[in-house]
């Protein structure tokens, strides 16, 4: 169980670094769009077209910096050895499917497994944030029973 959870850990961890890739590589090229943008006679359309690329700038910005946070929550996974509770590093084994609380990466392969990996804070992480083996929930008009926890 701990080699599933490390591999889970490592998935998520080149997803969240090619997330972090991907936005630096659009924030650099939107930057260097900006930069070669030279003024025109036409006032408002040189205008128009600046805010367009500033607005550009500022979103992969965000993306970056989310990038850069999921990456230091997936630091923070404990690896404790405490399987009476869902926490977050928790792999929990329901009976409508597996799920790792770490950070929001979807859906993992694992050995021909399929396993979610979910941030604690979104909808159904946060129904199994500290819940017990035998709790059973219902999310989105599914019941869902936890059947262990590793």
């Amino acid at each position: 169980m701990k080699q599933i959870k490390e591999t889970l850990y490592q998935l998520c961890l080149s997803f969240i670094e090619q997330r972090i890739q991907t936005a630096q590589t659009a924030l650099d090229q939107a930057r260097e769009a900006s930069n070669d943008d030279t003024k025109s006679s036409a006032g408002d359309k040189y205008e128009t077209s600046r805010e367009m690329m500033q607005q550009d700038i500022d979103r992969n910005k965000r993306l970056l910096i989310d990038a850069q946070e999921n990456l230091r929550l997936l630091k923070a996974v404990g690896t404790s050895d405490d399987n009476d509770t869902v926490t977050h590093g928790s792999l929990a084994y329901t009976n409508q499917g597996t799920f790792y609380i770490s950070v929001s990466a979807g859906q993992l392969n694992v050995d021909g497994k399929s396993i979610f990996a979910i941030s604690p804070s979104s909808p159904i992480g946060k129904l199994l944030l500290d819940k017990k083996k035998g709790t059973a929930f219902n999310f989105n008009g599914k019941d869902y029973k936890i059947e262990s926890i590793v």
